[in-house]
């Protein structure tokens, strides 16, 4: 219950703008100002308790306190490392960041890509800290997680190794907010290790808050070039990579000076007249600040004589920094992929053309809403459903055809902070589905089954695969579209984060079952009831000629015994007091003649639904079986009670019993029956006091 009582806070959280980049989460609840301040009272430099300097904030494994890499490693101050230390000098660059010993080659390429946005660098690496002023011994920085912001805190005392940083540092060695910005980023996903291997596109997303795609160069977009020049002048992040084959060619340097393996950023796209003709460029930057392409447009190469004096000028440049040309046709064929982050709305200036952005958060659990794929029928349906109204088509369309392009994001949550407890990525990937007119402008109808079984999806994710995100752009017509989220498998738990930016405002919204009640209210008078059942009555009930719980277990019990069809370990005395509470109108904790009656009458309703729900006669219910009985009995769940349903009543194998099943109904039953009593106005709001939630929820 206090997991429930925390998702409904955060929730309120959110609700007030905790967690935008105005009003950022205290990562750990660790003020800064506060912390810095009673630093600098009592004299002292800041020492994070949170993140110790030792082995075990370095790594679990390669990096873990038992491994030989760790030996020798002793953690300084940047004044114990340089006379002069600076935070940033003068602006920084993106040749303050240079590749150490730890793997995160992807981090650093974003994090120099970054460097090229001045609004987006300001947002995550605060300006207003350095070595002299109100130094004591703390930064802080700001990165974006699943929807919200976190402003991190770390000391200064840095990994070093005979005198040197370790892992990222500037080229010149005095400048330490690359540094910095990596240790908090390592604080945040648990230690350095768990930011050993990874898509530069993760980077992008975290210091921008942005959607990021990939693009396969092999088989690239006609209109990529374009697609790459309007990115950059949107302000947008972009990433590169060549694939590796085996583990031989992993940071491998081709003849022409490539690194395999490797995360490069793309910093700038131009076009050139070139002996008569036009020549498209791109220009890219090595994070290791050196080892550059040694092919066509390269530094030294004779392609800079044939151009204007003024295009020479401007574009080349003869120093090796790690930055260089090259034509677009030799990018295509050298390297293998392409990362682009599409910056959100807050972002971007006004002179950005912006992304219209959605967004939202939910769970796939087992037996509930972890339906797997479209390849598992029985299943699919019950995934988490949104839908998006597509009604605006694109003012400049790249192929001339009118359409709405958007871009679906569908990513994992915190799998890189859990990687130390040994849990890896979820196989993962979206279906979506044109609505059809009847569910038009309806948002309170999760579809079931029948709908995906008879209708094909209008697009999906271009795989299924186990990276933090799967997005993919798209151009559909105008219209209503539903957006199917899961892992490939069914009953896979994990957290998600769904977002949709799309060119013109969409209208993107979950889709969820209302929670309501119909249960029919069984009318029984005391005339109704025959002889037979008033003489068992009466044999059953003894002198009181009243049923307490203890009897009406054993009554039950005996029943149920007597059958084979279904599988039950007998009815719990807390069933039997929850059916009393029910029916008990007299407070006396029994149930009279006419109680006894309805109370059997709704039993023999249950073994009907019960019994016509469980398709395959096993004698017990499946959580999906299990969802649709529950609607056949008159109660309309949305998906996180449905949760609470299957993770109270249901064994380890997701089964429910006969007598969980009845249990739950009538559970339900008499919330909604509570509610609607305590609900005066009719308005769906009740007022408790303290006392009178207690003794609510002691029932």
């Amino acid at each position: 219950m206090s997991g429930i009582a925390a998702k409904l806070q955060h929730q309120r959280e959110r609700a007030h703008g905790i967690g935008t980049n105005s009003h950022a989460v205290k990562y750990l609840n660790q003020d800064f100002e506060s912390l810095r301040n009673s630093c600098l009272e009592r004299g002292r430099l800041f020492e994070d308790d949170s993140f110790e300097a030792l082995p075990s904030s370095l790594g679990f494994k390669e990096l873990g306190p038992n491994s030989y890499k760790v030996r020798g490693i002793t953690w300084r101050r940047p004044k114990e490392i340089c006379s002069d230390p600076k935070f940033i000098f003068e602006n920084a660059s993106r040749t303050d960041i240079c590749q150490g010993a730890l793997g995160d080659c992807w981090l650093l390429a974003a994090i120099a890509s970054l460097t090229l946005n001045k609004q987006v660098l300001s947002r995550v690496v605060p300006h207003d800290q350095s070595f002299d002023d109100h130094y004591a011994g703390i930064f802080h920085f700001e990165f974006w997680q699943f929807g919200e912001w976190v402003d991190v805190v770390v000391d200064d005392r840095l990994p070093t190794k005979d005198g040197e940083l370790l892992f990222v540092h500037s080229a010149e060695g005095s400048e330490f907010w690359s540094a910095l910005l990596e240790k908090a980023y390592a604080k945040l996903n648990g230690c350095y290790e768990a930011l050993s291997g990874g898509s530069t596109i993760e980077g992008f997303e975290d210091f921008t808050g942005g959607i990021a795609e990939r693009h396969e160069l092999s088989s690239a977009d006609p209109h990529l070039f374009h697609t790459i020049t309007k990115a950059l002048k949107r302000g947008s992040l972009l990433g590169c990579s060549i694939d590796i084959t085996n583990a031989r060619d992993s940071e491998a340097v081709t003849y022409r000076k490539l690194v395999k393996g490797h995360a490069y950023s793309v910093t700038g796209a131009e076009q050139v007249e070139h002996r008569g003709g036009r020549v498209q460029l791109i220009r890219i930057r090595n994070p290791w600040g050196q080892v550059e392409w040694n092919g066509a447009w390269s530094d030294n190469s004779s392609e800079w004589r044939y151009v204007s004096d003024d295009d020479r000028e401007r574009l080349s440049h003869r120093s090796e920094d790690g930055e260089f040309w090259m034509s677009f046709s030799d990018f295509l064929r050298q390297y293998s992929r392409l990362e682009i982050c599409n910056l959100t709305p807050d972002a971007l200036s006004d002179e950005y053309k912006k992304w219209a952005e959605s967004e939202f958060e939910d769970t796939w659990r087992m037996g509930v809403s972890a339906g797997g794929c479209r390849n598992y029928r029985d299943t699919f349906w019950m995934n988490p459903q949104f839908v998006i109204k597509l009604e605006d088509v694109d003012d400049e369309p790249d192929d001339g055809e009118e359409g709405c392009t958007f871009i679906v994001g569908l990513m994992q949550k915190n799998k890189r902070r859990r990687r130390k407890m040994g849990e890896d990525m979820e196989t993962v990937g979206f279906a979506i589905y044109e609505l059809p007119e009847e569910y038009s402008g309806k948002r309170q109808v999760h579809l079931k089954r029948d709908f995906f079984l008879y209708n094909c999806s209008a697009a999906r994710s271009e795989t299924f695969i186990n990276l933090r995100e799967v997005s993919n752009r798209f151009n559909l017509p105008p219209g209503e579209y539903l957006i199917i989220p899961s892992t490939f498998e069914p009953n896979k738990n994990g957290d998600f984060y769904v977002r949709v930016f799309s060119e013109k405002p969409a209208d993107f919204q979950e889709i969820d079952d209302p929670v309501d009640s119909h249960v029919e209210e069984i009318h029984i008078d005391e005339d109704d009831i025959g002889d037979r059942f008033r003489s068992l009555f009466g044999q059953l009930a003894g002198h009181d000629v009243e049923i307490c719980v203890f009897e009406l277990q054993s009554i039950l019990n005996r029943v149920v015994a007597r059958r084979d069809d279904i599988k039950t370990n007998g009815f719990s005395l807390v069933t039997c007091r929850n059916m009393v509470n029910l029916l008990d109108k007299d407070g006396s904790g029994k149930l009279g003649l006419v109680e006894f009656k309805i109370l059997w009458t709704k039993i023999e309703k249950f073994l009907d639904l019960y019994k016509a729900r469980d398709v395959d006669k096993s004698g017990c219910m499946s959580t999906s079986e299990m969802r649709m009985a529950v609607e056949d009995a008159g109660f309309s769940l949305n998906n996180s009670l449905h949760q609470i349903v299957v993770a109270r009543y249901s064994d380890s194998n997701l089964s429910i019993d006969f007598d969980n099943f009845v249990c739950s109904l009538i559970r339900l039953e008499s919330l909604f029956q509570t509610f609607k009593a305590l609900d005066k106005d009719g308005n769906g709001v009740i007022e408790l006091g303290f006392k009178e939630w207690l003794s609510l929820a002691m029932l």
